[in-house]
């Protein structure tokens, strides 16, 4: 039988080890473990991939402690601005979703643009009409508050400066949510979503929603989901870049990921990680910040839920 695979992550960059404490801890593992398990058990009665990355997502999405959906965190306005992106490997379909508002889970959104549209990229305002004609369900920015997020963003409002969740700089660091799979079809997909940097102005959108730089996948090569620097993410292609050396280098999922992730995009001045998985149900997770909540699952045996490396 072909080996079913997914692994997730719920950014990289993490909070210092001294400052994480023993319970925090095990509620983002807990966390973890909810959205693996979600995506695993739709692998396991042969369901797809794309299916499996869209639910393991929106748990994550569903939790305050991850920046996407609930837990965005605060733009220079003090709303929400998310983005997401979802692509099928088998038909290199993809959606994505951009400066949208209000939308409980961005990532069903995006799957909706793949699947009841003939685009591939949404935004703003046009987005949101079609999410209101998709009946998506849109909540209040009472919804979004979280008490940790705010308080990020008060350090540096009325400012110039803008905070990426996982920046060396700071202690309070999250970010964005992803995840990839390989079903009992050799189908593989990815899945990313994101909240973007705290205090954002000018409409900035980051890596997560452009497929090829935050989010690609492609049966012959592999299913990315990135996190970290966008803008040098995007200026890289890092997700389309792993995806190029399988194909043209003939590079195995593991080379791939490290190369793009410990010596291209570092060159570039840019850090963070990322889930991958091929068509064979191989898994990497390379990152080279402090940690990257980060999880996985095979039918192999492989099991992991980890935070620093």
């Amino acid at each position: 039988m072909n080996t079913i695979s997914i692994a997730i992550h719920g950014g990289a960059g993490t909070l210092v080890k001294g400052m994480m404490t023993s319970e925090l801890e095990t509620q983002y593992k807990t966390v973890l473990k909810k959205a693996l398990d979600a995506g695993y058990v739709i692998l396991e009665n042969g369901g797809s991939s794309v299916d499996a990355v869209e639910k393991a997502v929106l748990v994550l999405e569903n939790s305050h402690l991850f920046n996407a959906g609930k837990g965005a965190v605060f733009t220079a306005d003090e709303t929400h601005e998310m983005d997401a992106s979802i692509m099928d490997g088998k038909t290199l379909n993809a959606g994505a979703v951009s400066l949208i508002k209000g939308i409980k889970n961005p990532i069903s959104l995006a799957k909706d643009v793949m699947e009841k549209s003939e685009h591939v990229f949404l935004a703003g305002e046009g987005a949101m009409q079609f999410a209101k004609m998709h009946k998506h369900t849109i909540e209040d920015e009472s919804y979004f508050y979280d008490e940790l997020r705010h308080q990020q963003w008060l350090e540096i409002k009325d400012s110039d400066r803008f905070q990426l969740d996982h920046a060396k700089k700071k202690d309070s660091k999250f970010g964005t949510v992803g995840a990839v799979a390989c079903d009992v079809n050799r189908n593989i997909a990815a899945a990313t979503s994101t909240g973007g940097m705290t205090n954002k102005k000018f409409g900035r959108v980051g890596d997560s929603p452009m497929i090829g730089a935050g989010n690609y996948a492609n049966n012959k090569t592999c299913a990315i989901s990135c996190t970290g620097s966008g803008e040098f993410f995007i200026r890289g292609v890092v997700a389309y870049d792993v995806a190029c050396l399988m194909e043209h280098k003939n590079c195995s999922l593991k080379e791939a990921s490290n190369e793009v992730i410990n010596k291209r995009i570092l060159e570039l001045g840019g850090d963070g990680g990322l889930i991958a998985v091929d068509s064979k149900g191989n898994i990497a997770m390379p990152f080279n910040t402090e940690g990257m909540y980060r999880a996985c699952k095979s039918s192999n045996g492989e099991e992991e839920v980890s935070i620093y490396k």
